[in-house]
């Protein structure tokens, strides 16, 4: 019999619109999941049991009484430890911040809360979303829940460990180089990075630059489609909000009916520059393999990604250099070794070398936009390695080859962050090593609505065959396995 945590987000919500499902059932189910499998995976930093139970017990008198109910009335909600919660502790994964309680929420737990999304605890995350590796000094690592001893991607990896396990529906995370899709690729969820200013943030301290955005996890396409339609909006306080200026949230609550011959499909590995390992292109090659006739062109080829690496090394140093750089300063022995080698690298550039990011991103971004004129949608690995130890901060090699920084492994998905794309990681089966595989659907600029629709298309079309459905991780193995904080350099910062 199904627990009612292990329901998507739109049959929870469904059932419990039909007085079927009781928010407070679907809460406890989802507190009773946490307390039995998280102390192998440490998904869930900051947690807020007790006043989810209240907040339950007050929505299932909503539901009881007739009230209007919001789209997301009474669905638990995990929220990336990014974003501030009021009277929930906030860290960002810093210790300077270990001790923080926002007294109020920012735009996204606001509007999440309005529609019905009841906070249970806050995810995961590295510091300050430094680097894909889900490991910091205030809460430890976060490990992969098909093998806790690997890792579970990041920045946004407690969120993704959390959904893949049915500790809560949907959760919210953020994308720079990959931290929603990277995370969803390792555990077997969905991840969606949309077009920046989709979903604004009044906390962006480098507001005009456009590398970082929020964005939706869950683990169906339709899950992430109802909290997109949600967290998206407009709010003057972020110059890149108004991009969904006309259109309604109820495009992307549930995505169109897509047929999938119609789509005119580029297929790459590596995008021609990223260092993709052979395990991964073997997954990428054997699933496309299996369903890539149904589309009505699919091409080996790739746009044009000439300067990717230099132009985000430059533009994702200046991105940390601004916040940071007072931190490193004055208090630098509470700051971990990704932040530090960010804001030292920011500190080395010049004008010239800014400028010279700025106007490689955006002869990049033009080039994107004559190649989908001939193509709609571009499919990829989502991840260049298969999970590796969490203990390892980084792969400083990838099948034998040196890797340029501490974040070029997550160079598959900053190709789609420099023109400002929206990607989304669709879980789709295994890779040789038993671990999820993530396939990357990068649609063109603001057609975010297409991305959806394309990936839920691909999903229905992919769910009946075991080699390309939806994993799911041993339950029950994690339940019997020893609490991840007895792990060796589980609480530290590499």
């Amino acid at each position: 019999m199904t627990s009612p945590c292990d329901l998507t987000a739109t049959e929870a919500r469904a059932l419990i619109g039909a007085k079927r499902l009781s928010p407070v059932e679907l809460t406890e189910s989802c507190i009773a999941r946490a307390e039995a499998v998280d102390h192998a995976i440490n998904a869930f930093a900051a947690r807020d049991f007790d006043r989810a139970l209240k907040t339950a017990r007050q929505q299932e008198e909503a539901v009881m009484g007739g009230e209007p109910l919001g789209a997301l009335h009474g669905l638990p909600l995990g929220v990336k430890d990014m974003v501030e919660t009021a009277g929930l502790r906030t860290t960002y994964g810093s210790l300077a911040y270990k001790d923080n309680v926002p007294e109020n929420d920012e735009r996204l737990t606001a509007v999440l809360r309005e529609a019905g999304a009841n906070v249970l605890a806050k995810t995961n995350n590295p510091e300050w979303s430094a680097g894909a590796n889900t490991r910091n000094a205030v809460y430890g690592a976060t490990g992969n829940p098909f093998d806790p001893s690997r890792s579970a991607a990041g920045s946004s990896g407690g969120s993704a460990a959390a959904l893949a396990c049915g500790m809560v529906p949907i959760a919210t995370g953020s994308d720079t180089g990959g931290s929603l899709r990277n995370p969803a690729a390792y555990c077997g969820v969905v991840g969606f990075r949309p077009t920046p200013g989709l979903i604004p943030s009044e906390r962006r301290g480098m507001a005009w630059l456009q590398l970082a955005t929020l964005g939706p996890m869950a683990r169906t396409v339709a899950d992430a489609g109802l909290l997109l339609s949600v967290m998206m909006g407009e709010d003057s306080r972020d110059p890149l909000s108004g991009i969904a200026a006309g259109e309604m949230p109820e495009d992307y609550a549930t995505p169109a009916t897509l047929d999938l011959s119609s789509l005119r499909v580029a297929l790459t590995p590596d995008f021609g520059f990223t260092p993709t390992e052979s395990i991964v292109r073997d997954a990428f090659g054997e699933k496309t393999g299996l369903f890539r006739s149904v589309f009505a062109v699919a091409d080996d080829t790739h746009p044009d990604c000439e300067g990717a690496d230099e132009a985000f090394e430059v533009l994702r140093a200046v991105g940390f250099l601004g916040p940071h750089r007072r931190l490193l300063e004055e208090s630098p022995e509470l700051v971990g070794p990704n932040v530090r080698a960010n804001v030292e690298e920011g500190l080395t550039y010049s004008a010239a070398d800014v400028a010279r990011g700025l106007e490689l991103q955006t002869a990049m971004y033009r080039r994107w936009q004559g190649f989908f004129e001939e193509y709609d949608i571009i499919l990829s690995p989502a991840v260049t390695v298969s999970p590796r130890s969490w203990r390892e901060l980084y792969p400083k090699e990838i099948d034998g080859q040196p890797t340029r920084t501490y974040f070029h492994w997550l160079a598959l998905a900053y190709a789609s962050t420099l023109p400002g794309h929206p990607s989304l990681s669709l879980p789709v089966g295994v890779d040789s090593q038993g671990m999820p595989f993530g396939l990357q659907i990068v649609g063109r600029r603001g057609g975010d609505a297409e991305v959806l629709a394309v990936a839920a298309a691909l999903e229905a079309h992919l769910a009946g065959d075991a080699r390309t459905a939806r994993p799911a991780p041993d339950l029950a193995a994690l339940e019997a396995a020893p609490a991840l904080s007895t792990y060796e350099g589980f609480m530290s910062f590499d």
